[in-house]
């Protein structure tokens, strides 16, 4: 099961960054963020920044894709600290985390390439980017609490039937 949660994560991720969307609502933090809490070891971290890595090189490079790409592992290490308190509470928590790590790091970001470096250059830049984090905040609940009941609800189906044996 695991292998396929892993496919389903790097092209849903990837096919979400290429398709066409509202602004900052896609799954890629929420699909981080499960990734820490579902996959085992360094997949958990390296599949998420993979789908970026990849649908970046698709897209185009930019000046802060490391950024972006660091706060993607923020997201996915904060998955695996949530690891064994699987949750619908967590879920929405983490959820929450999840979104205002990367407002915080992204935005972080975009302040020292295109905003004066003051600290009214900072406040103005996240100021300017709450409209961005209500999507992000919105997409990453929404898509979190949907792949997580649905793939505990794969999981449940799956016990013990000859899907469960073959993943």
């Amino acid at each position: 099961m695991l292998f396929m949660l892993a496919l389903i994560i790097i092209v849903l991720g990837i096919l979400s960054r290429l398709v066409v969307h509202t602004p900052n609502f896609s799954p890629v933090l929420s699909l981080a963020f499960l990734a820490g809490m579902y996959l085992k070891g360094r997949q958990a971290v390296l599949l998420p920044l993979a789908l970026m890595v990849i649908s970046d090189f698709i897209i185009g490079f930019y000046p802060l894709m490391v950024l972006t790409w660091a706060s993607i592992v923020l997201i996915s290490v904060l998955g695996l600290w949530l690891k064994e308190k699987k949750s619908l509470g967590v879920v929405l928590g983490g959820s929450l985390a999840s979104a205002l790590i990367f407002f915080i790091v992204s935005n972080f970001g975009a302040w020292l390439t295109l905003y004066p470096h003051t600290i009214d250059g900072l406040r103005q830049c996240y100021i300017l980017a709450i409209p961005f984090f209500r999507s992000s905040l919105m997409s990453t609940l929404v898509f979190s609490v949907v792949f997580y009941a649905g793939y505990t609800w794969v999981l449940k189906r799956s016990q013990g039937t000859v899907l469960a044996r073959l993943v």
